[in-house]
């Protein structure tokens, strides 16, 4: 009963009005776009960022390295159709985190202000959901 309550929330959409569901869809597109590129800047800086990419949690510099650009790329991609919504933000909010607190954690609040924006507009992205204008809309509306 737990775990379908849970994966009712993670996939599928809630009802909203159509308003809200414009403000959700432009914030999915703005942000999302925004944040995918960085993503796309790091990617075709491909070589440099290898050698050279912080391992604030110890996977190593290259793994590090290919999991943020998963969440800056793919998973903004998701947010942008919002397919997946809330599974495609976990990674986001997980990598906001680690710049946040980790990479950025002793620097001064104009050098951490970005990824803090970041983390807060897609936690609450997640709270709030897709919106009806997105993918996972759909498949609710489906099933």
């Amino acid at each position: 009963m737990y775990l379908r309550r849970i994966k009712d929330y993670l996939l599928l959409a809630p009802k909203c009005s159509t308003t809200e569901s414009l403000v959700l869809l432009t914030a999915r597109v703005i942000f999302g776009f925004l944040f995918m590129s960085h993503g796309i800047a790091k990617w075709i800086m491909f070589k440099d960022f290898t050698e050279a990419f912080y391992d604030p949690i110890g996977l190593g510099a290259t793994l590090s390295f290919w999991l943020v650009l998963f969440a800056e790329i793919v998973c903004s991609f998701g947010v942008i159709l919002g397919a997946l919504f809330r599974l495609s933000l976990i990674p986001i909010i997980f990598n906001m985190c680690i710049a946040v607190f980790v990479v950025h954690g002793t620097a001064p609040l104009n050098v951490v202000e970005l990824a803090l924006m970041y983390l807060t507009i897609f936690v609450l992205m997640f709270f709030t959901g897709p919106g009806e204008f997105s993918i996972d809309r759909i498949i609710r509306k489906m099933g």
